[in-house]
């Protein structure tokens, strides 16, 4: 479970990295120091947690669901943004409510990279007992805010096509997404299984994918009938 954990922590933390390269260099540094910050202010908090509390904390089933819903719209959020750069860098015409969604999404950290920071805090506190909490996290604070956008220079100039980074991106969240599955199951079911079957919710469940699937439709040929009349 915690080796699960890790990886999802590893996952976030590099998808934070490889956002940034989507940034300009004043972008980088405003996310760095939203995040440096959150580093040093969470001190207090931070030194106060214990490994028992912490593996308390995995272990609880309810908490683990809750997180799995934060996971689930950080993801969410994180592909909307894949799927957004990728019409802006293919050249699609965006409307305006694309171009907002595509702003939005590009500054939008993530919600894992805050408890990502902060466990990272806590283990450094845990590592160094003997010295000053407030120095460890304001030094780790400054360590976040030099580090990445270094990080993230380089990882731009190892990849410099945003088409690989963007795909790179799309897949560091599908994965993320099953980890979270398999963290949050973590040997137990959620709900528990039953031989009847509920007609009203699959009817439901036919009706919404029914509706989708036309809307996907009639929005795909609207979209073919505009690019004829732009090639006519």
């Amino acid at each position: 479970m915690e080796i699960v954990i890790v990886i999802i922590m590893l996952l976030v933390g590099f998808n934070f990295v490889l956002k940034l390269t989507f940034d300009n260099l004043p972008g980088r540094l405003i996310l760095c120091a939203v995040a440096a910050l959150f580093v040093g202010l969470t001190w207090e908090d931070a030194s106060g947690q214990s490994k028992t509390q912490i593996t308390d904390w995995l272990n609880n089933p309810e908490l683990m669901l809750d997180t799995s819903v934060i996971l689930t719209v950080d993801v969410f959020l994180q592909v909307t943004f894949c799927i957004m750069m990728v019409k802006y860098v293919s050249g699609e015409a965006m409307s305006r409510v694309g171009k907002v969604i595509l702003v939005v999404t590009q500054w939008f950290p993530g919600l894992l990279i805050f408890p990502v920071l902060f466990a990272m805090l806590v283990e450094i506190i845990f590592a160094f007992p003997g010295a000053d909490f407030g120095t460890l996290a304001w030094t780790t604070a400054g360590i976040v805010m030099i580090c990445v956008p270094l990080v993230a220079a380089a990882l731009h100039w190892l990849l410099p096509e945003r088409e690989l980074r963007l795909e790179l991106m799309f897949l560091i969240n599908a994965l993320t997404a099953i980890l979270g599955v398999i963290a949050t199951v973590n040997g137990r079911t959620a709900v528990k299984g039953t031989g009847s079957v509920e007609w009203d919710s699959l009817i439901g469940i036919l009706l919404i994918l029914a509706a989708g699937t036309c809307a996907g439709l009639i929005l795909n040929k609207r979209n073919n009938s505009k690019k004829i009349t732009r090639i006519q």
